[in-house]
């Protein structure tokens, strides 16, 4: 599993880069709730995590669309 996205880390990407890890962390989400659906999620943090590492990505990209 993944850490926590950094502000820094993000900010260094390039809106390709942040729209495929926004793809990746969907993806993730998606597996998330199905295990929690099934009983089998084990770390009920990251559903969290994950819901504000997109939330964080958006952000970012939202704010480099606006600087151009």
């Amino acid at each position: 599993m993944k850490a926590k996205q950094r502000l820094a880390d993000i900010k260094v990407m390039t809106g390709d880069q942040i729209e495929q890890e926004i793809l990746n962390l969907k993806k993730e989400q998606f597996n998330l709730r199905f295990q929690r659906a099934t009983g089998q999620l084990e770390n009920t943090a990251r559903v969290r995590e994950v819901r504000r590492d997109i939330a964080r990505l958006r952000t970012v990209a939202a704010q480099q669309v606006a600087k151009k």
